[in-house]
Order: C-alpha cells, then sequence, then structure tokens
C-alpha cells in the first residue's frame, strides 16, 4: 500500500546521468527498420534518425504522418492496407508509394477515446490485445494525457508499450509534453479527476509489489489497470470519511510519482515539448521567435533536467523553464494560433501570421501542429494552413467529441474524421 509519507518512500533515481552538463550536444540515433517498406523506385525507406536528448529533430524520410486530438502518427504502412483499413473513405488519395505520418491531440486520462483515435490511424488493434499495427508508422501524441480522466498512466503505459512495438518494425511512438504534465510535476492538482488520484494510489502499490522495477511495473499497467478499474467499481464506498481518507492517500500517492525527480515525472522527462519531424513542427500550445531564438533543443533539455529533478524547482533559478513552462506566452501555454478572439482587426491577424511565419522560417519548418484549445469545428488549419489545430476536445473530462486524425502526405495534409463510435464510416476532407 502507498505510504502516508512523502519521505517515507525512497524511489530509486532516473535512470539517466544525474550530473547537470553546460552544453546541449546532440545525441543521435536511428531506429531499426527491420521491414523497411519499398518506394517506388524499388529502394528501402531510409530509417528513422532522432537527434537531441529528449528527442528534438526527427528525419523520417517517405513516412506517413497523422496527427489529430494531440495525438500525431507517423504512419509507414503502404497503401494497400491503408485502403483496406479506409474502406469508406470518401477521399482515397489516388497512389501512396511511401509511408506517411498521423497526428492526434489531447487525451485527457480518456483511454477509451485514446483507443479509437489509434484505431481510427490504424495503428493500434481493435481486439483488445493493444498490438501495434501501423508497420513502420512513426505516432506523436502532442501532450495533455494527464488531467480531466481517471485513466492517465494506463494511456503513458499504453504509448510505451506501442512505442516498443513500433520500433521493433521499424517505427516509432513520440510524445510531447503539455501544459498539464508540467503543472502536476509542479504539484498543482486542480484538475485532475477523482479516478486518476485512486489511480496514483494503485499503481504506486504496483509498483511496490515489483519491487520498483519500473520497466516491468509501467509496461504491465495498462492490462493491470483493468482489473483494478473493475475492483474499484466493485468496492466503491459513500461514507465520507473513508472517502477522505482515500483522497489523501491519492494526493500522497500522485505526489511520490510526479514531483520533480519522481519516477512518473522522470518517465514524461523523456519527452519534449518542441518536436521536428522533416518540415513539420510539433508542440503543445506554439512556439515563438523568442523561443527559436533561446533554442528548441536548450528548451527540451531544461524541462527534462526539471523534471528529473535535477534542477532547483524555484522560478528565481536561471535554468528553471519557464520560457517554455510558465506564462501566457509560453510554448506549452501559448494560445496565439490555436483561439480564434472575436473583434480582431485585420492588421492584427496580419501581425499574427507574420509571428508564425517568422517562426516557421527561424526553424526551417512548413508548418506547425497544436493542440491545447479545443476546436469545436474539428481539426482544422489557418494562416494559408500554415498552422494546424488539432486539439477536438475528446476526452470524455473536455467535449466528449469525436475523434479526428490529421493524416500529412508528402507536405500535403487532411482530416480524417470517423463518423459513428463503431467507426464504420471514415471521412477524410482535403486541406492541401
Amino acid at each position: 500500500m502507498a505510504s502516508s509519507c512523502l519521505n517515507s518512500l525512497i524511489l530509486p533515481p532516473c535512470s539517466l546521468p544525474r550530473k547537470l552538463t553546460e552544453t546541449y550536444a546532440s545525441l543521435s540515433s536511428s531506429y531499426p527498420a527491420l521491414n523497411p517498406t519499398s518506394s517506388s523506385t524499388g529502394g528501402a525507406l531510409k530509417p528513422i534518425v532522432i537527434n537531441g536528448d529528449p528527442p528534438t529533430f526527427v528525419s523520417a524520410p517517405g513516412r506517413r504522418i497523422v496527427a489529430g486530438n494531440q495525438l500525431v502518427i507517423i504512419s509507414l504502412f503502404g497503401f494497400g492496407v491503408f485502403a483496406l483499413l479506409c474502406q469508406s473513405l470518401t477521399l482515397v488519395l489516388s497512389s501512396i508509394d511511401t509511408v506517411l505520418p498521423f497526428s492526434v491531440g489531447d487525451l485527457h486520462g480518456d483511454l477509451d477515446q485514446a483507443r479509437c483515435a489509434l484505431e481510427i490511424a490504424g495503428v493500434l488493434s481493435s481486439d483488445g490485445q493493444d498490438l501495434w499495427t501501423g508497420g513502420q508508422t512513426v505516432l506523436i501524441q502532442l501532450g495533455d494525457v494527464l488531467d480531466r480522466g481517471e485513466e492517465e498512466i494506463a494511456i503513458l503505459s499504453l504509448l510505451r508499450s506501442l512505442d516498443i512495438q513500433a520500433k521493433a518494425q521499424g517505427g516509432a511512438v513520440f510524445q510531447v509534453n503539455g501544459n498539464h504534465e508540467t503543472m502536476n510535476v509542479e504539484g498543482d492538482f486542480r484538475y485532475v479527476d477523482s479516478g486518476a488520484f485512486d489511480e496514483c494510489s494503485d499503481f504506486l502499490a504496483y509498483l511496490e509489489d515489483h519491487q520498483y522495477n519500473w520497466e516491468n511495473a509501467f509496461l504491465g499497467w495498462i492490462e493491470e489497470s483493468k482489473r483494478q478499474r473493475e475492483d474499484r467499481k466493485l468496492s466503491q464506498n459513500h461514507w465520507g470519511p473513508w472517502n477522505l481518507v482515500k483522497r489523501q492517500k491519492g494526493v500522497i500517492a500522485r505526489s511520490i510519482l510526479l514531483r520533480p525527480g519522481g519516477p512518473l515525472a522522470c518517465e514524461l522527462a523523456r519527452h519534449a515539448v518542441v518536436l521536428k519531424i522533416n518540415d513539420w513542427v510539433f508542440c503543445h500550445g506554439g512556439i515563438l521567435p523568442r523561443h527559436v531564438a533561446y533554442g528548441v533543443e536548450r528548451m527540451n533539455y531544461e524541462v527534462s533536467q526539471w523534471m528529473r529533478g535535477l534542477t532547483e524547482d524555484d522560478e528565481t533559478n536561471p535554468n528553471f523553464p519557464f520560457i517554455a513552462t510558465k506564462g501566457f506566452d509560453s510554448v506549452v501555454w501559448n494560445r496565439l494560433y490555436s483561439r480564434d478572439m472575436p473583434g480582431l482587426e485585420g492588421y492584427q491577424i496580419n501581425q499574427i501570421q507574420s509571428v508564425l511565419e517568422e517562426t516557421l522560417r527561424s526553424l526551417g519548418a512548413k508548418a506547425m501542429v497544436v493542440g491545447h484549445t479545443p476546436q469545436t469545428t474539428g481539426v482544422n488549419c489557418k494562416y494559408n494552413c500554415s498552422i494546424w489545430r488539432i486539439d477536438v476536445g475528446m476526452s470524455s473530462g473536455v467535449l466528449n467529441s469525436r475523434p479526428e486524425v490529421l493524416e500529412i502526405v508528402e507536405n500535403k495534409a487532411r482530416v480524417i474524421r470517423s463518423k459513428s463510435d463503431r467507426f464504420s464510416e471514415l471521412q477524410a476532407v482535403d486541406y492541401t
């Protein structure tokens, strides 16, 4: 059982080096392309190459990118599989010889909706076995897995499991941290669902049962959470004092897991706040020219170090990642590109577009994909489609809207929407 004192449970430190460095050197790696898809010229796809720690710049030649509701997917399966998946598409590409990318938006603790989005993208089996079906696809999740729902750790466990399976097939899964991830590492639990506190308590006990073997416990949680969830439903107690004790236990467990240097915070530290894949940039809120000038890789590094507990958790500390995580114009909070404010004059709209164009030009990118702000009209683009807004409020804790994904093929994007909960029909809308 979880301890009632933050300091009474000693957890192992993060597995990565604890020593700060003064430079922001790139770490390069490439995923194995075990079953590379052949191009139209008969050659195999080049491997995915990653630079940065956490990953910041990714080269994924010939991949299909899909994004939506803050889940971005770069898919590597060929046209035959995709056409089979999307037989009822109202619009189908006439030819796909290479593998392309996908993306999806905020998941906010709703495991069922997360699975639906992944199934739409064709990367998750629909038989409940949580198997990767995307081949050499690359999946990108744009943050806000935490808060507003009760199965946050289960979603994180699922994404990590899919990443391992994807790598074995030459694919990959990336995640980008959002404002709700950084809020929780700060200890801000205002938006935590009561069921999520229960999940933290159950997971911490499960971690103890595994002698704090993080990999085994974390990867096993997606399956174990089903049983735990059923047990919680059967043992519901409406006696006020017991529920108060239960809540306190959940708050303590969450604090242990998510405080800087805590095991779940270290898991989040593996992910960036800004990710550039090919000519597309992905982040939760939005990037501004000052962020680029500060250094994208530097921001990612500083946020990661802070989450790992390697910097003082003090906003006066020069190494505190204020520019990325604090303030209305920080990377995870910025809504300049995603919120349509009524009454803006033409010159103000032009100014916003100029800021966006300057940012993209500085990054050497063609477009940016963001989440953070629910789009009641669904996934959409603005400013000559140089910004894509993909948070559709899919979680039952937000708008409970239908999942949508954004597909990027050879720098052309389109939205794939489900028209029923069973996904008996899919609709694709071409934008660019």
